[in-house]
């Protein structure tokens, strides 16, 4: 295997984008966008989030999320309630039609994963996760920074030093 082939950031991207493609195949063979599976996922986590706040965990711009809410909307699946303080703000809510749909995803969610980590043993799936969590720990904290205008590099290596505490503690 070549250098290029083990690039952990080539490896990264390649395996995410895999995953979406996948995701994506069988969203539509169900009707559907792996985006409305998200939303319905989310959606499932949270109730009652905010358009706002979805279109923020989503990272896409709001006339995207209302977008997919009015299509849910319009499938049954989802409702836009007031919210109670403040009406410019609409809370989003599951609908029953929407439980089977999840019911599915989870299934869809559950054979992906199988196939991801089939002849990996749990040890090093459970290694793998807590990797991934910890660059995405610093990762987020990056981007805190830097939109705090603060030395990034600075607080990057601190972060890292502290989830390398927390592990060997």
């Amino acid at each position: 295997m070549t250098e290029f082939q083990r690039d952990l950031l080539f490896l990264l991207h390649d395996v995410a984008r895999l995953l979406r493609v996948d995701a994506d195949k069988r969203a539509r063979a169900h009707d559907m966008t792996r985006a409305q599976w998200g939303i319905l996922i989310w959606l499932e986590r949270q109730p009652g989030i905010s358009q706002k706040e979805l279109s923020e965990l989503l990272e896409v711009e709001p006339i995207t999320v209302a977008r997919l809410i009015d299509r849910l909307e319009a499938r049954g699946m989802v409702e836009r309630r007031p919210d109670p303080r403040d009406r410019r703000i609409w809370r989003l809510h599951l609908q029953p039609a929407a439980l089977p749909v999840l019911h599915e995803i989870g299934r869809q969610r559950a054979e992906i994963t199988r196939i991801v980590t089939d002849g990996v043993d749990d040890d090093t799936i459970d290694r793998l996760t807590g990797t991934l969590l910890r660059m995405k720990t610093v990762l987020i904290q990056e981007a805190h920074a830097v939109r705090r205008g603060a030395d990034t590099h600075g607080e990057a290596e601190a972060a890292h030093g502290e989830a390398k505490a927390t592990e060997l503690a």
